[in-house]
């Protein structure tokens, strides 16, 4: 009897012990290797693969922020075992497909013979095709010279609709749906323009899109697709650079690619594949993960993931036929994956595997500090605000340990604080994605979107600025009756209000929670048929302005 087909009424039970048996006992149940897939097998469980597993253990499954899933390693668990993983999920962030509903009993089983054998070579991908991706829906000159439409789109909420490929603009005043956009599959972020003008949206699957708040309705004026799995995107913020060029930074291929961005026209692709830190070994699969927008340079400050460096990429000889575009290397820790700015002159990320926070100072163009953070940190962007004794400090969740940590970040005002933890905040479940403050709420939200509890899945906390306590935690009302997590923070523009979505399925809509940011109380609910997978919410001011 398979794993995922077990009596009725008892499915996610029986998944679940059977994960603790494994763990608890060491056991691992070894196999030989299965016979080959089909071709057409093989097509579905490498789409399937990339789609939900690459982001964590790699396209050549070598591991990252997740372990490495190379025959040698899943041999010796087998079938049963890797069914169960996928289906109940892990403690610090394995997520729990089969119990959510993401894979079927067929695919978790399709999945677990694929993970059996050899890595098939992913596709790489030329300038030409990239050129051929490329379309503008709306030339520049026939776009509007000012806003189109009398609401305030400045508080306007891009909303992703994760599994349904879609963004969806809602007018942050009154609550209802502007306008839904097809853009790429499981969009990763949106990042605005220096101007807020413009959204960029950068798909998993690669694709970018262009999209125009000006115009009535905001629409697409223009994508690409320059990778075939991707995380990343930024705007030029630079002054006198404001809204000129867009970097997008791929999984796979191993590169970031350069655009114009107003057309998103490809400029210039750059592979990040190469030597690990100091002289380590070569790394294939080194890929690019947070990119923000330095404002004291006209250059963006680039994660490249497995190699374990910070580029720091030039923009300004962009329009230069001929010149070289500088880039400068910084050996900083493995793995390097999201993270946001402090005080907008340090640049925050963490490296998973060392469950280490870099700081970057992007006046001086250096590393002013590694710093312990709790295990496996995901700040999202993070947090900011100032504290009365520690004076400004900055703050991740972590995806594995149940605490979020706050850091120093002033050294020039508070040199003794500076880059210390100062605290270390107890909270009541591990799986934190995201945290989010405003300068005008006096509390930092955080979620537990990958807990494997559907309660802390459906719990948000909000922890005291001042005390650094979590002193009020609460269920979200309806979430775990649509199976949904509770996922993504973020303010309106006047910080008011927070709004956080309900994570489904696409067969079911949810709902997106918001919140007095002082009082904690619900006062409205964005609903509708259309919330289906409702992830990342991004308000267009604050985005430009990177204010978190």
């Amino acid at each position: 009897m398979s794993i995922l087909n077990p009596p009725r009424g008892r499915g996610i039970v029986a998944a679940l012990c059977f994960v603790l048996l494994l763990l608890v006992a060491g056991i691992a149940i070894a196999q030989d290797a299965p016979p080959p897939l089909t071709d057409e097998e093989m097509e579905e469980a490498t789409q399937i693969y990339f789609d939900r597993c690459a982001g964590c253990h790699g396209a050549l499954r070598g591991g990252a922020t997740g372990p490495g899933l190379l025959p040698e390693a899943t041999l010796v668990r087998g079938v049963p075992y890797l069914h169960a993983i996928m289906f109940g999920g892990l403690p610090g962030g394995m997520p729990d497909f089969g119990r959510q509903g993401f894979l079927d009993a067929e695919e978790l089983d399709l999945i677990a013979r694929f993970l059996l054998l050899d890595p098939p070579d992913p596709p790489q991908i030329s300038m030409d095709q990239i050129r051929e991706s490329w379309q503008v829906y709306v030339d520049v000159e026939d776009r509007p010279t000012e806003p189109q439409h009398d609401m305030d789109w400045q508080d306007f909420f891009g909303v992703i609709l994760r599994d349904m490929g879609q963004v969806a603009i809602v007018d942050g005043d009154s609550k209802e749906l502007v306008t839904l956009l097809d853009t790429g599959y499981a969009i990763h972020i949106l990042r605005a323009s220096q101007s807020g003008r413009y959204f960029q949206s950068i798909g998993r699957d690669g694709r970018a899109s262009l999209i125009d708040l000006w115009m009535d309705p905001p629409a697409v004026v223009a994508e690409v697709k320059p990778c075939y799995d991707a995380r990343s995107i930024e705007s030029s913020k630079f002054a006198g650079f404001e809204d000129a060029y867009a970097i997008v930074g791929c999984y796979w291929p191993p590169l970031f690619t350069i655009h114009d961005g107003e057309t998103l026209e490809p400029l210039k692709m750059v592979s990040t594949a190469g030597y690990e830190r100091g002289a380590g070994n070569y790394v294939p699969e080194a890929r690019v993960a947070a990119i923000v927008a330095s404002h004291f340079f006209p250059e963006w400050i680039v994660n490249v993931k497995e190699s374990g460096q910070t580029w720091l990429v030039d923009y300004s000889t962009l329009d230069q036929p001929g010149q070289p575009m500088p880039v400068t290397m910084i050996d900083t820790e493995l793995f390097l994956h999201d993270g946001g700015w402090a005080n907008h002159r340090y640049f925050i990320v963490a490296a998973n595997a060392l469950d280490t926070l870099v700081v970057i100072d992007a006046e001086t163009r250096t590393v002013a500090a590694n710093v312990p953070a709790g295990t496996i940190p995901h700040p999202g962007r993070g947090a900011n605000w100032v504290h009365p004794e520690y004076g400004p400090v900055w703050a991740t969740g972590n995806l594995g340990s149940p605490e979020m940590t706050v850091v120093g970040a002033a050294p020039d005002t508070h040199p003794e604080h500076a880059w210390q933890v100062v605290s270390s905040v107890e909270l009541p479940f591990t799986g934190t994605l995201f945290n989010k403050t405003h300068p005008e709420s006096p509390w930092v939200i955080i979620d537990f979107v990958m807990s494997p509890s559907p309660v802390g899945a459906a719990t948000l906390c909000a922890i005291d600025k001042v005390s650094l306590e979590a002193e009020t935690c609460w269920e979200v009302p309806g979430a775990q009756e649509l199976g949904a997590r509770m996922v993504h923070i973020e303010f309106n523009r006047a910080g008011t209000e927070f709004w956080v979505s309900a994570w489904g399925r696409m067969d079911t809509p949810t709902f997106i929670a918001v919140y007095d940011a002082v009082t904690l109380e619900e006062v409205a609910r964005v609903e509708g048929d259309w919330v289906r997978t409702p992830t990342g919410k991004f308000n267009a001011h604050n985005t430009a302005l990177d204010i978190y």
